[in-house]
């Protein structure tokens, strides 16, 4: 683990500190990305260690501090590393963005996805996520002062599938779930939990629907998609209201694509 500073010292009190998974690229790089900007110290986990260094490389001057940590969501000896190296460089916890996954193989009827496929999407999607929440739910808990914000990250297949996604679906319908009873669970505590469901935001996993996406009706075509940014700044506008507040759930799509209605 490698920790970058990118800020001058804060003259308002210490940082905010943050988990953002999954932060080595799209939505996790560009979320991490807005909190260091904001001043927030972030701890970036991914797989891989170099997009993860791209990642606190990428963040301006004059932002806050990046903690960077090789991490599997869904081995727990990992999740636990992590978490424990938040709290030995930060001292506390303020927000997780339960951010990685995967879609899986794309493309598979049902009948022919392996079984080892499903697994993989349904550990790192759902398992690695609750995994996560837990280490950081102890975390907010024990701390003091007391509290703190989780945020899933969702998507529009938590509401609506696309054509051979069981696996992706399957995960992000059960992540809805999970946020509701963590919701629930954590109010005593002071700890606020949320879903963001993201829609066609521009990253590299999401290139293909420019030129074109499988639709419900059998048909190949074209989706819009939008910049990866207005997700973050959304992000950080849940991740900044007192514990008092929170949002829920938030839907951020490309206002065009095929979801509401019938397209």
């Amino acid at each position: 683990m490698n920790t970058v500073r990118t800020t001058a010292e804060e003259s308002a009190g210490p940082p905010k500190v943050a988990v953002v998974t999954g932060a080595g690229s799209g939505i996790g790089r560009a979320v991490a990305v807005e909190l260091l900007r904001a001043g927030w110290s972030v701890a970036l986990a991914g797989r891989r260690p170099e997009p993860l260094a791209q990642t606190a490389a990428a963040a301006p001057a004059g932002g806050g501090t990046a903690l960077t940590v090789r991490a599997d969501v869904s081995r727990p000896e990992e999740v636990a590393a992590l978490f424990g190296a938040v709290r030995d460089r930060f001292g506390r916890l303020d927000l997780l963005f339960n951010n990685a996954g995967t879609f899986g193989p794309g493309g598979v009827p049902v009948e022919e996805l392996p079984y080892d496929a499903w697994r993989h999407v349904v550990d790192t999607n759902l398992n690695g996520a609750f995994l996560c929440a837990q280490a950081a739910y102890r975390q907010m808990k024990e701390q003091d002062p007391r509290g703190g914000r989780i945020i899933n990250n969702g998507s529009i297949s938590a509401h609506t599938p696309r054509p051979h996604s069981v696996a992706y679906t399957a995960t992000k319908h059960a992540l809805t779930g999970l946020t509701k009873s963590l919701s629930l669970d954590g109010r005593p505590y002071g700890i606020a939990v949320g879903q963001i469901d993201i829609g066609n935001a521009a990253t590299e996993m999401t290139a293909g629907m420019r030129t074109g996406a499988l639709q419900a009706n059998g048909e190949t075509a074209p989706e819009p998609v939008m910049d990866v940014a207005d997700v973050a700044r959304t992000v950080r506008h849940m991740a900044e209201l007192p514990l008092e507040a929170n949002v829920q759930f938030a839907t951020v799509l490309a206002t065009t694509m095929p979801y509401v209605g019938r397209g």
